[in-house]
């Protein structure tokens, strides 16, 4: 039988590990690289692809029919690829959001992966844990769970332990049992492992829906979209194209697989396999930098944050709290913590052990910051919480919560005695409300230790109060207890905000987006941390929980967007808040790390759960994880969110107009007199190696100068607005204009390879669109070209197999080219560039409309600034 106290050995551990295997819940089957590989084969467009192929072969043209095979294995390939690489990054983010554990092994309690998990583990478990295993309850201290994730009962089970080992246990009638996945939603406990990964209730469960597929992302579902309604539009484009080439009597077989060239060319297929990929490595990317993503929208729905509602404690400030000064709520000393003045006894014994802090045997304190720094405090003055609690061991608790805004626990006075010690500590108008007199027996003056309270948090302290009472023994209604206790003190604890908050803040006023501090502190507190961090305006106080609950709904509506520290307000509070602001239009990001904070963050467009502070819950109901609490990782988010989204719309513009330049190349040709400016073969070709290498690059296109100097875009933007449609058109009839020029130049000077000049035009020419597109308002110049080597990489390796293809024999006679002479290629290469040069000239129009100052103007103006003059 394994002791409680002590927990497993390390051998057990790995004898039970080889016995039983990872703690982990059935995963949906993944498709390896071979059954990706010929799930590409099942595309609508590459049957359209594979259709051509047969019909080159039955016309006999052998070297259409190998080329067009080649291309579908490569379009296979390069499917496939995408798609293991997608499923790698987010198989890396299902790991990084794994839970954790805390156990006691080897005499000792540390913290590990849940996966690790083995039977007879002992696991620890308190308010705010997602259970890891299923356990059954050795300790229970108000253990209550929310357990509707097997039950679908959303009433809290009050959970009781038990000391003895049972049969099987069910999920609807065991008290004394808590179960995977199910959360503890107040008290803690202790339990042992009974059952781990499909052995436990949910395993079973899971076990039922492992190949259920995921749901799409809101962008996955736009782009669906868009891509139907480009499919309707190449059928009809593909049946006039056949018309118009039988009305000048081309051949059937030659036009039909014209048409289905177009076909296959007009629709980027792959484009939401390659969003899927830029989100997934976007989100990666994010994770290097403490911002864990768990969910795939968020990283493009992080572009439309307009309010961001953060947690003061942890998340703008250090959340390392040391003890400032420290009052007894009847005179007006306050002793500094360095002050050799003895502090009361009864104070430093509340300080030392009303609080859940753990100390490990080299004196290392883990738990809550605002508690360690009570018990760090008491140390100092010789306290030490374990000598403490040796003296007065704990027998019973009532848990803090945000409702109650206190804790209380209950200690044996000595070994063998009946009297029990009771301390309290919390908010200080709660604590008050407790009390009848103060540790010299004098009656409290709640007025006199209330402007002692706001002293202390107009310099920014967060105070809470501490008292005591004896009793002879602990109530069966251990809450009845609260009343009639002696006030002992007055802390005042200060957390410094955050290095580089004060600046994310700026950053973000200058993006547009609304800072919102909320905290259960003191208002005056918040108030002295705002005015550091420049939140919000001086002359506007706080709103604080109790005026909030106040107001009806259209009343917090209507002045909510004016409002920027909200105090001592609840986490029920919060989802009022973001209900209010989203009911303006707003796009809401909140932070939370407490259990009771999982409705507002599941509200919240963006839910943010702290990483290392916050519970289980917390993270289960977020959208994103800080996995360092610090604020200004949620502004670096929103940034490299904006980027993702920018990057996924320089894709789209890319590809689609390098498409509606093929079309208008191969339609308006028939029109006007001229043959078919491409053969099918060269259209394929074209269409996989502009949209391949080159498309994807821009995933990792660096973010734009001034990026967090424009507003939020508008959450329901469609991925075409702001221009793109229409810059879309503009730049790809440009594109199929010179293709279609170069043709006729060709053909006047009576060039037997007007063809491949063609031909080459229309790869070169969005090449030069690529290089163009990299920011859709600053020139290339002023980015550099080596800022992005990958897409300087892909538009070399492009050009380099566009000359293969014209210079190489053996790839000649595939795709019907000819080698191209020097004055060729030069009137090649130079309508090419054409394109590059309108793109830009756009850029340039654009920028000087918008009142940006061109790099020559800036540097005059730098200068004249620095004239002493």
């Amino acid at each position: 039988m394994v002791s409680s106290m002590a927990g497993l050995t390390t051998a057990d551990v790995l004898s039970r590990r080889a016995q039983h295997g990872a703690n982990r819940l059935p995963e949906a089957r993944t498709r390896g690289f071979g059954r990706s590989f010929l799930a590409q084969f099942g595309d609508v467009m590459v049957i359209i692809l594979l259709v051509a192929g047969a019909i080159a072969g039955f016309a006999g043209e052998l070297s259409d029919l190998i080329a067009i095979a080649v291309i579908v294995v490569l379009n296979a390939l390069l499917g496939a690829a995408q798609e293991q690489r997608a499923e790698r990054a987010l198989a890396s983010l299902r790991k990084l959001t794994a839970l954790s554990a805390h156990v006691r092994r080897d005499g000792a309690t540390r913290t590990i992966p849940a996966d690790e998990l083995v039977p007879d583990d002992v696991v620890l478990i308190e308010a705010g844990n997602v259970v890891p295993a299923d356990l059954q309850l050795v300790e229970a201290a108000q253990l209550g769970a929310a357990e509707a994730v097997l039950t679908g009962e959303s009433d809290v089970v009050d959970k009781m332990a038990h000391s003895e080992s049972t049969a099987e246990p069910r999920a609807d009638d065991r008290r004394d049992w808590v179960y995977q996945g199910t959360t503890i939603v107040r008290g803690r406990g202790v339990g042992i492992v009974t059952a781990t990964g499909e052995r436990t209730q949910l395993g079973r469960i899971a076990a039922l829906l492992r190949d259920e597929e995921q749901p799409p992302t809101p962008l996955q579902r736009r782009l669906g979209q868009l891509g139907r309604q480009l499919s309707a539009a190449a059928t009809v484009l593909c049946a006039v194209i056949l018309a118009l080439g039988l009305l000048r009597g081309e051949p059937f077989g030659l036009m039909l697989m014209t048409a289905l060239s177009i076909a296959v060319a007009a629709i980027p297929e792959a484009l939401p396999a390659v969003v899927t990929m830029s989100l997934a490595i976007g989100a990666r990317r994010l994770a290097r930098r403490s911002a864990l993503i768990r969910r795939l929208p968020a990283v493009e729905t992080l572009g439309s944050v307009t309010y961001i509602c953060a947690d003061k404690t942890g998340t703008l400030t250090e959340n390392r709290m040391r003890v400032e000064t420290v009052g007894n709520g009847y005179d007006r000393r306050q002793a500094a913590a360095d002050d050799d003045e003895p502090f009361d006894a009864a104070l430093l014994d509340a300080m030392a052990i009303c609080n859940d802090v753990a100390v490990s045997p080299s004196g290392e304190m883990t738990g809550d910051p605002m508690e360690v720094a009570l018990c760090a405090f008491a140390e100092n003055a010789a306290h030490r919480k374990p000598e403490v609690e040796a003296r007065l061991p704990r027998i019973a608790e009532l848990t803090f919560s945000s409702e109650r805004a206190s804790m209380s626990t209950f200690h044996r006075s000595s070994p063998g005695e009946s009297e029990v010690r009771m301390f309290t500590k919390g908010a200080p108008e709660r604590v008050l409300a407790m009390c009848d007199r103060t540790s010299n027996g004098a009656p409290v003056d709640a007025g006199f230790v209330m402007r002692q309270v706001e002293e202390m948090a107009r310099s920014g302290l967060r105070v809470l109060a501490l008292a005591t009472r004896t009793l002879s023994s602990v109530p069966a209604d251990p809450a009845t207890a609260e009343r009639e206790l002696t006030l002992v003190g007055l802390v005042g604890l200060f957390d410094p905000p955050r290095a580089g908050a004060r600046e994310a803040v700026a950053l973000c006023r200058s993006a547009g987006v609304h800072v919102v501090m909320i905290t259960g502190d003191h208002a005056m507190t918040a108030q002295s941390i705002a005015r550091r961090l420049e939140i919000g305006s001086e002359e506007v106080a706080p709103l604080t929980g109790s005026e909030l609950r106040a107001l009806d709904d259209a009343a917090l509506a209507a002045q909510v967007e004016g409002v920027r520290v909200y105090a001592r307000v609840s986490p029920e509070d919060k989802i009022r808040i973001v209900k209010a602001l989203q009911a303006q239009g707003e796009f809401v990001a909140m932070t939370g790390d407490g259990v009771n904070d999982a409705p507002a963050l599941r509200r919240a467009d963006i839910g943010i759960a702290m990483g290392r502070g916050g519970t289980d819950v917390a993270r289960e109901a977020s959208a994103m994880v800080l996995l360092d609490d610090d604020f200004a990782t949620i502004v670096a988010a929103v940034r490299e969110g904006r980027r993702i989204y920018d990057n996924i719309r320089k894709f789209i513009r890319y590809v689609l107009t390098g498409n509606v330049g093929e079309i208008v190349a191969l339609l308006v040709a028939p029109i006007v007199g001229l043959p078919l400016p491409l053969l099918p073969i060269q259209i394929l070709w074209v269409n996989l190696v502009t949209d391949g290498l080159p498309g994807l690059a821009f995933v990792t296109e660096p973010a734009e100068r001034g990026i967090m100097d424009r507003p939020p875009r508008p959450p329901g933007e469609n991925v075409l607005a702001r221009g793109l449609w229409q810059q879309v058109l503009w730049a790809g009839v440009l594109i199929g204009g010179i293709t279609l020029a170069v043709q006729s130049l060709g053909l006047g000077a009576g060039s037997a390879h007007w063809r491949s000049m063609t031909f080459t035009t229309l790869a070169f020419a969005q090449m030069s669109l690529a290089l163009a597109l990299r920011s859709e308002r600053e020139s290339l110049f002023r980015q550099g070209l080596l800022s992005n080597p990958a897409l300087l990489g892909a538009v070399s390796l492009t050009v380099v197999l566009q000359m293969a293809v014209l210079y190489v024999p053996a790839l000649r006679t595939v795709f019907h080219t000819e080698g191209l002479t020097g004055g060729e290629m030069l009137v090649v290469v130079g309508a090419s560039c054409l394109v590059f040069a309108a793109v830009e000239t756009e850029k340039l129009v654009r920028r000087r409309r918008s009142g940006i100052p061109s790099r020559s103007v800036r540097r005059s103006l730098a200068i004249r600034a620095r004239s002493p003059d």
